[in-house]
């Protein structure tokens, strides 16, 4: 049996790829959006407009409000030219937690389906006339890697400014950031 480290990645490209890959890759991106959305909704409202540490111009909201645009922003980037819907931006400013909410779930669903168009590709994003940073490896392992790697950053942050900004979070919402298994429970039961 060959080492699977040795494998080139045109070898891989053609491998199938398995359906419990596939469900393992969108419920790993589902339990993250749910992470997110489960954080959001228990910033207390208090901290909604108090300025960031250093940074009088933001916001907590505009930190929030960043999640999903930036979602929207690689929507814009990867997934429309492929015919993948692109939700709205929200105005980082004004949207209301609720709003945002909502558009947390919109740019979630839209995000899986870029996940799942990669997965249809051999494993994939095909790159796109939009993408020009190159940076991001748009294998779906990768660009996973990242959109969490990108939340679970902010949503870091947004403990840490709750506790500095004396609005500390209760126990419930920072140990629900962990309890990922009940995120997936959760995400079964919406469907």
């Amino acid at each position: 049996m060959k080492n699977p480290a040795s494998r080139t990645p045109l070898a891989e490209a053609s491998m199938p790829l398995s359906e419990t890959l596939r469900q393992s890759i969108l419920s790993a991106w589902e339990t993250n959006d749910r992470t997110t959305i489960f954080l959001v909704e228990r910033l207390p409202a208090a901290l909604w407009n108090v300025a960031l540490p250093g940074e009088p111009r933001r916001t907590v909201r505009m930190l929030a409000a960043h999640l999903h645009n930036s979602r929207r922003g690689w929507l814009r980037t990867l997934g429309e030219p492929h015919g993948i819907d692109v939700p709205p931006a929200v105005d980082r400013r004004r949207v209301s937690r609720a709003q945002l909410v909502r558009a947390l779930k919109h740019s979630g669903r839209a995000m899986a389906s870029l996940l799942g168009f990669g997965l249809d590709h051999g494993g994939r994003i095909p790159a796109t006339k939009k993408y020009v940073w190159r940076n991001l490896p748009l294998d779906v392992g990768h660009v996973l890697a990242y959109f969490v790697g990108h939340e679970g950053h902010h949503r870091g942050q947004l403990v840490m400014l709750a506790r500095q900004l004396g609005h500390r979070l209760p126990r419930e919402a920072t140990d629900g950031l962990w309890q990922w298994s009940t995120r997936v429970k959760e995400a079964r039961e919406r469907t």
